[in-house]
């Protein structure tokens, strides 16, 4: 069981980055100079947009010219932190194991848009969120996954002891 576990988070993100990369594409070629297409009105639509910045533009006020390898940078160093931290704790429970298997495969899917590219295919609009991929879907993921992992959790309650008895 344990090597199939060994293989299995590695193809899963492997297909994760290749998910990504397919809808990019399929947006790309679909939605690109296109409105946006309404899955769910007033909730859900999908529209291709080029994010040349970082998580929600938090690098708008950097020139371009840095703005680039700034975030590829960001990428670079932690997606080697991201799988170290993977191959250190690859004994541990594997909610754990996903979660970091997650936000690896959605790290490298946005890192390699930013070599390739130069900018991150987003598409996914839901109403009042910044438009997003299947790369970031996967970030979130397995951030919420490790910090409802990582929880503590409340102690078990003690039974209530029973009253004193009378000696006599």
């Amino acid at each position: 069981m344990r090597k199939l576990q060994v293989v299995a988070l590695p193809l899963l993100v492997v297909a994760l980055v290749g998910c990504d990369h397919a809808t990019k594409g399929a947006a790309r070629s679909e939605l690109r100079g296109s409105p946006p297409t309404v899955l769910l009105r007033g909730a859900l639509d999908l529209r291709y947009t080029e994010n040349r910045d970082f998580a929600f533009s938090t690098l708008r006020s950097i020139p371009d010219d840095v703005k680039r390898p700034l975030a590829i940078g960001f990428a670079a160093l932690g997606i080697p932190l991201l799988a170290a931290w993977w191959y250190r704790r690859r004994t541990a429970p594997w909610p754990e194991r996903l979660a970091l298997a997650l936000m690896l495969a959605g790290a490298a899917g946005n890192l390699l848009d930013r070599i390739f590219r130069g900018y991150v295919i987003d598409f996914i609009h839901v109403r009042w969120w910044p438009v997003f991929n299947v790369a970031d879907i996967c970030i979130t993921a397995g951030v919420l996954l490790l910090l409802w992992k990582g929880l503590p959790r409340a102690a078990p309650r003690a039974a209530p002891c029973p009253p004193p008895r009378d000696p006599l």
